[in-house]
């Protein structure tokens, strides 16, 4: 675009270039335009879409429960895989001042069979009080303590008629089986000591404890040859001496006295001997390293 020549008045004249103005002029054929079609989704490809849709949610909708249930079960068996460290440390070292355990373990049954006559005792031991078959005892013995706590759970398998830590029943004696009740130890903090509300202690994570107590199994009756004493002895000496400590964990435990289906088992042997004390009743201890000589009689 150029100015051209002034003119009168001061005012200028704008003139367009003729290459300019070829430029922008409107070509000699114009094109009409026609609006393009509207496009869509037909109500058939909705339904479709609706349907893979819903068949995707349905899938994750039912993976979802057994994601959460398979998240409870490591949560569970992380629970007590580390409760029974602390467990069995403390059965199998004899351990007598762990009073901490009292907020855990609520309560303990004991099913001792009497041989040769097959009778049925249950010794039942709580926070409050002590049993023997559903009727208190003359002498008290609740579970207050750590010492009472590891001592019932220490008991033997088989003792004597004395009460005596023994090998076989061949001459009587009683057949204790030792059930623990137990709130978890491991776990959220909300449920643990000081916790005192009822209602969070119960819904709590627990599980129920079987402790096996006994001696490694050896051939009693190998007294037939000539060397029969020697090897008699020898093998009570190792029965005495070496015991098989088996926690069992079933879980969970449930409000109304079932279990659900968790079920573990951990062994381990212990090497010394077992001693006794009397507190009201007969409770067991182990003494690591510590052994003793027995007798060649049956």
């Amino acid at each position: 675009m150029k100015i051209s020549n002034k003119v009168t008045g001061d005012k200028w004249r704008v003139a367009s270039d003729t290459a300019a103005n070829a430029a922008c002029s409107r070509p000699s054929s114009p094109v009409t335009r026609h609006p393009s079609p509207v496009t869509g989704f037909t109500m058939v490809e909705i339904a479709i879409c609706l349907a893979v849709i819903g068949i995707a949610l349905v899938s994750i909708i039912g993976v979802l429960p057994i994601g959460m249930n398979t998240q409870r079960d490591n949560r569970e068996e992380t629970i007590i895989n580390q409760d029974a460290t602390v467990l069995m440390e403390a059965i199998r070292g004899g351990a007598r001042g762990l009073d901490d355990l009292t907020n855990y373990v609520y309560a303990i049954t004991n099913f001792q069979v009497v041989y040769p006559a097959g009778t049925l005792n249950t010794y039942g031991y709580t926070y409050v009080n002590s049993t023997l078959n559903g009727v208190l005892t003359s002498v008290q013995m609740p579970i207050t303590s750590g010492t009472n706590i590891v001592g019932l759970l220490s008991t033997p398998e088989f003792t004597d008629l004395s009460f005596n830590p023994t090998n076989n029943l061949f001459s009587g004696g009683y057949s204790n089986h030792v059930v623990a009740y137990v709130r978890s130890i491991s776990g959220p903090a909300v449920e643990k000591p000081p916790q005192d509300n009822q209602i969070l202690q119960q819904d709590s994570f627990g599980y129920r404890m079987l402790c096996v107590n006994a001696p490694v199994a050896t051939d009693m009756t190998a007294v037939t040859n000539a060397l029969g004493v020697v090897t008699n002895a020898y093998f009570r000496q190792i029965a005495a001496n070496l015991h098989e400590l088996r926690l069992t964990f079933l879980w969970p435990q449930q409000p109304n006295g079932n279990v659900g289906p968790g079920h573990q088992t951990f062994r381990t042997m212990v090497a010394g001997q077992i001693t006794q004390i009397y507190n009201g009743q007969w409770l067991y201890f182990y003494q690591p390293q510590s052994f003793v000589n027995v007798t060649n009689t049956p």
